[in-house]
């Protein structure tokens, strides 16, 4: 077997902390994942609303209740917020997908912007709705 020196080897991008400085690109990437999978939690509570109108006045009063709570507001304008994100993450890939904007510098720019724009786009909804 071949003498290999173990102590050399580059680190890998998953040890966060010391060794591994997060870019806003890898930042922005993982928090599209993570606004996707929230998106799909907040459309179970929509769901679960729906179903208990249509089924059982009592279930519906509980669940109801929950989301015209402060926790319930909460958890809907966050819900807001994790779609606004996401649908600009995937613009942002449809972009890329194309070819355009792939410089590092444009691309931090753009999950800046990500941040911002979802932020921007979550008050004007409340303000609307």
């Amino acid at each position: 077997m071949a003498d290999v020196n173990r102590g050399n080897r580059p680190l890998s991008p998953f040890m966060i902390g010391q060794y591994y400085r997060p870019q806003m690109t890898s930042i922005s990437s993982i928090m599209v994942r993570i606004t996707g999978i929230a998106s799909l939690g907040s459309a179970f509570l929509i769901v679960l609303w729906l179903l208990t109108a249509a089924t059982s006045e009592s279930a519906f009063a509980v669940v109801d209740g929950f989301l015209r709570s402060i926790l319930g507001d909460l958890l809907m304008l966050l819900a807001v917020w994790a779609i606004w994100y996401h649908v600009f993450g995937r613009l942002r890939h449809v972009i890329w997908d194309f070819g355009h904007m792939l410089e590092v510098g444009i691309s931090e720019k753009m999950g800046a912007a990500m941040f911002i724009g979802a932020t921007v786009m979550t008050i004007l909804t409340a303000i609307v709705v």
